[in-house]
């Protein structure tokens, strides 16, 4: 009986061996190996990914990129930009075309249980408006009932829309593209009354109209947009690191570390800022990672304040109000698990 008994453990033991030995590397190991991070962005949105007139990507979407290649390869410049519609998205990063997936989307239920997804965490709270012409008149959304209205497919802000307009006996003209430059251009040339989607892609979308003053955003919100960015499921290692990434510049913003002053505060007798920049503590090791991981994120990137404000804040020309996306003791919800 014993010798049958060790030979079973033997056996199960060669088998995992053997499928340890075989299974796929992680996505740090294939991003170390590649020496780039290959990150899903959109096809253009101002503030969270677009390419400036040098064809160079930038926005708030594209931060969260270049911090985690920060992190993880120690250069914010070692990204692979994958520009994605709403259709395409999930397919990229679930066929391992992307390594994660900065593009606008929003987290819900659905899509963190049943598409083999993982939501790292909230880089903006957002919620659904409209946007019309001034000329129209229109300041309500009842306004809008039985009336041709542009919208995104494959996202969330069509079925937000039917869920709305269904609930509350109304009905509407769905005038659907695949990317918001298609629906800037439809607006433009009078196909619909009203743009539906994200008020922060409305305030993007407004740069692209051939007259920006001529469209008004309503005060109205229908829905809970809370985006972020999002990896593959099975990959826990992965996910910790893409988590605390974000987390790490919400944090450095909380603390006061910038960008500018970040080489300072590692003189800092603070243990909460030590152990952030990785003076003392080991933040390093349980991530596979550097040690300093945390420091070159925002000494290359800088923290949440300064990416909102340069993108899509007071520094931006979209001049979005922090709201809700300001820190949890500055009178919004942004808020992060510590690092300790």
């Amino acid at each position: 009986m014993a010798n049958r008994l060790a030979t079973l453990v033997c056996a199960v033991s060669l088998s995992l061996t053997t499928h340890l030995a075989f299974a796929s590397p992680t996505t740090l190991d294939r991003v170390l190996t590649q020496g780039k991070l290959t990150c899903g962005i959109s096809t253009g949105l101002a503030g969270f990914s677009d390419a400036d007139a040098k064809g160079q990507w930038q926005g708030l979407d594209v931060d969260y990129c270049r911090a985690l290649a920060a992190a993880v390869l120690g250069d914010k410049n070692k990204v692979e930009y994958v520009p994605l519609t709403a259709r395409e998205r999930f397919n990229a990063l679930q066929s391992g075309q992307v390594d994660v997936l900065s593009r606008n989307t929003t987290w819900t239920f659905e899509r963190d249980t049943t598409m083999g997804l993982n939501f790292v965490g909230v880089n903006f709270y957002d919620g659904q408006g409209f946007m019309v012409t001034k000329k129209s008149a229109i300041t309500q959304v009842s306004q809008l009932n039985n009336r041709p209205i542009c919208v995104q497919s494959e996202t969330t802000t069509k079925l937000n829309l039917d869920d709305y307009f269904r609930h509350h006996g109304m009905s509407y003209q769905p005038v659907v593209f695949d990317t918001a430059i298609q629906i800037a251009r439809a607006f433009n040339a009078g196909r619909c009354v009203a743009i539906t989607g994200d008020q922060s892609g409305l305030y993007a979308l407004r740069l692209n109209l051939a007259k920006p003053d001529s469209a008004i955003i309503l005060p109205e919100i229908i829905s809970k947009e809370p985006l972020g960015p999002v990896i593959r499921e099975g990959d826990d290692r992965w996910l910790n690191i893409t988590r605390w990434t974000l987390a790490a510049m919400i944090n450095a913003e909380e603390l006061g570390i910038t960008s500018a002053n970040v080489d300072q505060k590692r003189k800092s007798t603070n243990p909460e800022i030590r152990r952030l920049l990785g003076v003392e503590g080991e933040i390093g090791r349980p991530l596979g990672i550097n040690n300093d991981w945390a420091y070159q994120i925002i000494k290359q990137v800088g923290n949440y304040n300064e990416s909102f404000q340069r993108n899509v804040g007071e520094d931006s020309p979209l001049a979005i109000p922090r709201g809700l996306n300001a820190l949890w003791n500055a009178g919004g919800i942004m808020y992060a698990p510590p690092i300790r």
